[in-house]
């Protein structure tokens, strides 16, 4: 399991978005993100609130399981970038 997890929602237009910023992300830096759906999984939903904690409040909603560090709906690919290297670095 990565520890860079990507919540989203199956129609969620923002999360489409981000969907594109993501895999271009892993493309050009090589790191590994795991999508959790939320609208249609309970499972992934109960995960995604736990983490989230009242944070951000939806999705899109992006967490590191080992820096604790999370973007909140649609960024620049900029600010992902940095979120996934201060993640490469903690491994």
């Amino acid at each position: 399991m990565s520890h860079l997890l990507f919540f989203y929602g199956k129609e969620c237009p923002h999360c489409e978005e981000m969907e594109k910023t993501a895999r271009d992300l892993e493309v050009k830096e090589g790191v590994s993100i795991e999508r959790k759906e939320v609208w249609h999984n309970k499972e992934n939903l109960k995960i995604c609130e736990a983490l989230d904690n009242g944070c951000c409040g939806g999705v899109p909603f992006f967490y590191n399981t080992e820096t604790k560090k999370f973007v909140c709906g649609e960024c620049p690919y900029d600010e992902l970038k940095e979120w996934a290297k201060d993640s490469a670095r903690s491994a």
